[in-house]
């Protein structure tokens, strides 16, 4: 079955099976995925602390979980949107659901007999960041073959909100189920990843465009890099979350400032973990509904700043509530920012190199995600999680005002509508 369901071209996202299938999976995967992160990151923190081990030292080890799922990302990304333009999208990421559902199973047994340890934590963090390096520029890529190009913004949304929703729900059901038994958050897990292989394999075959046949392996690459490097909008949407994110990594020390800085349990933890997914998934049914479509650089911009002002407060606060309502701004502006990033890089991008692109795309998104949790980790460590915080908050202010000078097009930008020649090339 290709995107469309019938002779009328549908108005909705979800008017599409393949559509609905895809994010059904991609739901199901995030509630693994985040379920499992944030136990793995609480279990480390306190194997840490309980050992011996001060807040500094502890915060350092949540930096090593991070840099062990960014490594294999940095190392592999390249070769992963190779493989998402070469080979069935919708099978590679099947294969990586696998790997996530063997990586939840392993962690089940182990902290099952109480075996569980820092070396155990670091292996898994390894294998997630493999098969997710593999699963982005895959079901990225794979995306924008299920609807049609009029409503894709929409799916776009709607592919945000599966993603936030299992964001919010994932750490939530995973800090919960926790506290009764440590081994039920991996057992969930397990299920869910189950559900999303079977989702996904309901998929029908959806057309890909072939790769030329000419071009040798590093050729393909590097074509796809000299691509983003070109096309300044599309260099300067992922490489502003680049910046901006990595340096503003609040999410990555929710365990310190849950344990030692907020003086909280396992529930302040899953309120702390779901405040940041509650505005993101608030924004992203916005959206849905009220799709943006005016201004759409300068708002993304915009958008950048607020999540850097909200990261600063979050940074000083030492109240709860003040910390869950900043970290819930936080999700609501970074929301926005993906929203119009995501649009914007989609649909300025040949559908032959998407995989391509979307891995280099899903690179600078682990920078900034893994790669920022090392780094706040690290930063927190020698500064401090209160000044690691509030400083990576400013970075991302200056960051916003940097790339409002150094790439124009982010502030002249008032739709999504791709460049005339990009529109005459993608067509059959």
């Amino acid at each position: 079955m290709g995107a469309l369901v019938s002779d009328t071209e549908p108005t909705h996202p979800f008017q599409v099976h393949n559509f609905r299938a895809y994010w059904a999976s991609r739901l199901t995967m995030t509630l693994a995925q985040d379920a499992m992160l944030l136990v793995i990151q609480w279990q480390a923190y306190n194997l840490a602390r309980d050992s011996g081990m001060n807040i500094a030292e502890g915060a350092g080890q949540l930096a090593i979980i991070g840099l062990l799922q960014f490594l294999p990302l940095f190392v592999l990304t390249p070769f992963s949107g190779l493989a998402a333009d070469r080979f069935d999208r919708r099978k590679l990421a099947l294969l990586t659901i696998l790997a996530q559902f063997a990586s939840a199973a392993a962690l089940l047994g182990f902290t099952a007999s109480g075996t569980v340890s820092l070396p155990v934590l670091f292996t898994v963090a390894i294998v997630l960041g493999i098969a997710r390096c593999f699963s982005g520029p895959a079901l990225s890529a794979l995306s924008p073959n299920l609807v049609p190009k009029p409503i894709l913004p929409t799916a776009i949304a709607l592919s945000s909100i599966s993603w936030q929703v299992g964001r919010l729900v994932g750490p939530a059901i995973g800090a919960v189920l926790y506290a009764f038994e440590p081994s039920l958050p991996y057992l969930m897990a397990s299920a869910l990843f189950a559900v999303s292989g079977t989702a996904l394999a309901l998929v029908g075959k959806v057309p890909q465009p072939a790769m030329r046949k000419d071009q040798r392996p590093i050729g393909a690459i590097i074509d796809g890099l000299q691509y983003v490097g070109r096309n300044k909008m599309v260099l300067g949407a992922i490489t502003l979350d680049l910046f901006a994110v990595f340096l503003a990594g609040a999410n990555a020390l929710i365990p310190v400032f849950a344990r030692d800085i907020l003086h909280t349990d396992e529930t302040g933890l899953a309120m702390l973990a779901s405040a940041t997914p509650a505005g993101a998934i608030l924004a992203g049914l916005w959206f849905s509904f009220r799709p943006l479509s005016t201004n759409v650089g300068p708002k993304m911009l915009w958008a950048v700043a607020v999540f850097g002002l909200a990261t600063v407060v979050f940074g000083f606060s030492t109240s709860l509530p003040l910390s869950l309502a900043m970290l819930f701004v936080i999700g609501a502006a970074d929301m926005f920012s993906v929203y119009v990033r995501q649009s914007l890089i989609q649909l300025h991008t040949p559908d032959d190199k998407r995989g391509r692109v979307s891995s280099v795309s899903m690179m600078t998104i682990s920078a900034s995600n893994e790669g920022g949790d090392a780094f706040s980790g690290a930063l927190a460590y020698v500064l401090g999680p209160v000044a690691a915080i509030v400083a990576g908050g400013v970075g991302a202010l200056v960051t916003v005002a940097v790339w409002s000078r150094i790439f124009p097009v982010l502030r002249t930008t008032k739709t999504f509508d791709p460049p005339d020649d990009l529109l005459e090339g993608s067509k059959p």
